[in-house]
């Protein structure tokens, strides 16, 4: 049988780290076998529908190049890929394992604080069946009688079910401790756990890729299957992914979603390729992998069942490898938008900044941060002229400024090139080092510890007027 995976996401926020890595599992799982990766959009909790959801799960997926091959919006033999839309099938198979024997109807009231309980073998609170004891006569009465219900499961008694996860072998649970939990909700939608049963065989879905926090619905799921007679599917649960060793990543939470990393300057491509990471090993010390690259290399065996703990340093260490990676037209196209709405002087050379900005740069938001000299010089300490490495001190530093001045003044053409050679001369007279004169001019015109570029670069960058009058304000510091 060929191999199929599904991405099913409820429409309910935007996507975040583990839905995204789920989905990635899945995409790699079935193109790493030569077979079919399924969107399907399981909108059946409405009260927490939100609207323009589907839109980002849509939008994600492309971005991240995780290409459906059936789904919603490109269709295919298994559709409709709605659950909302498939709403006429769910209660005829409720009602099938009614018949079976595995189902019942339950009238005990819509919420569940009204519901009586007793407790599991552990001491949990568990529906007590009440339902369960009614005759045909009294079901049949409640329901010509147009009286609420909800249709349960009906878990064996005693005894237990066994299933078996790719990650986490065999796992045995006793029977006593499932709850008869709701297939078909009082408004007539399905639950969760029940639809995507139906829906996952109808699609004639494979493998099953989700979270291990559905490790204990399993059961149930399985329980389901056997009821109706149906083949049960491979099942892959990955370990979760932690914030911290406490805490795990939540879009409840308000965690970092896959819009929030692209908004804090993470490119597509390394945000897949670090989560793909979180909780799988690929062997071997290579950490950088394409799409492709991913494809060939995932195998379920490394997934962990260990937590995943977020690293946002390991993150933004592997953004840096991605940005590196650019050509500098693809990193200046990058950056444009960014530095053309910030810098003030629309006579700055963007590309040239951009290709210094480049190297030093491992969040695209960085070029903001790297650049605010450019508006405007900061208030800065002159100690910051002292630099044992360049031999600089405060008397040095003026000496080279007070040098520097009628040079650049007096410079014909303000290029990189002449700046470079009027300087290179200077330190020649002078019979200095580079630094004991380069250091001052680059600490005068940005004010910084830190810069995009050398005082050359940043003289230019800034024009002649500007770097002359930052010069004079350094000279006037210095004194």
């Amino acid at each position: 049988m060929q191999t199929r995976t599904r991405f099913a996401p409820s429409p309910t926020g935007y996507m975040h780290v583990g839905n995204l890595r789920t989905a990635l599992y899945a995409y790699l799982i079935a193109k790493g076998d030569g077979g079919k990766f399924i969107l399907r959009i399981e909108d059946t909790d409405r009260g927490r529908l939100i609207e323009g959801a589907v839109d980002v799960i849509y939008k994600t997926l492309k971005e991240t190049g995780l290409k459906h091959d059936e789904g919603p919006d490109v269709g295919g033999d298994y559709g409709p890929y709605v659950q909302s839309q498939r709403m006429s099938l769910y209660m005829d198979y409720a009602k099938e394992l009614i018949a079976r024997g595995h189902a019942y109807y339950c009238f005990c009231g819509k919420d569940e604080e009204e519901q009586p309980h007793g407790h599991d073998n552990k001491g949990a609170q568990k529906y007590d069946r009440r339902c369960l004891k009614l005759s045909p006569e009294e079901v049949k009465a409640n329901l010509d009688a147009g009286k609420p219900f909800v249709i349960r499961q009906r878990i064996p008694d005693g005894g237990s079910t066994s299933f078996t996860d790719e990650v986490y072998g065999t796992i045995t649970v006793d029977n006593d401790e499932i709850e008869d939990q709701i297939l078909i909700k009082s408004d007539g939608f399905p639950t969760y756990n029940f639809a995507n049963v139906i829906d996952d065989h109808l699609m004639a879905i494979t493998h099953i890729i989700r979270g291990s926090e559905y490790l204990s619905s399993t059961p149930k799921y399985n329980l389901l299957y056997s009821a109706f007679g149906w083949d049960i599917p491979k099942y892959v649960h990955c370990p979760p992914v932690m914030k911290d060793a406490q805490n795990k990543l939540s879009k409840r939470n308000g965690d970092a979603s896959y819009d929030d990393l692209i908004a804090k300057g993470y490119l597509s491509d390394a945000i897949l390729n670090y989560i793909a990471l979180l909780g799988w090993s690929p062997g071997g010390e290579r950490e950088k992998f394409s799409l492709p690259e991913l494809v060939e290399a995932f195998s379920v065996s490394g997934i962990s069942k260990s937590p995943a703990i977020f690293d946002t340093a390991k993150l933004e260490w592997l953004n840096g490898e991605y940005i590196k990676a650019l050509s500098p037209d693809e990193f200046y196209a990058l950056v444009r938008g960014r530095l053309e709405s910030f810098i003030k002087d629309k006579n700055v050379d963007l590309y040239t900044l951009s290709t210094l900005l480049q190297k030093r740069t491992t969040k695209l938001t960085d070029v903001i941060e790297q650049s605010d000299f450019l508006n405007e010089l900061p208030d800065y300490d002159p100690q910051m002229y002292v630099h044992k490495k360049m031999k600089t001190t405060p008397e040095s530093s003026l000496e080279a400024l007070c040098d520097i001045l009628p040079v650049l003044e007096a410079l014909p053409e303000w290029t990189i090139d002449a700046i470079h050679d009027a300087m290179m001369e200077l330190v020649a007279k002078k019979g200095v080092k580079n630094g004991w004169l380069l250091w001052p001019l680059r600490t005068a015109v940005s004010g910084k510890a830190v810069t995009p570029g050398g005082g050359v670069e940043l003289a230019y960058l800034l024009g002649r007027d500007e770097t002359i009058k930052r010069i004079k304000t350094g000279i006037e510091k210095l004194k």
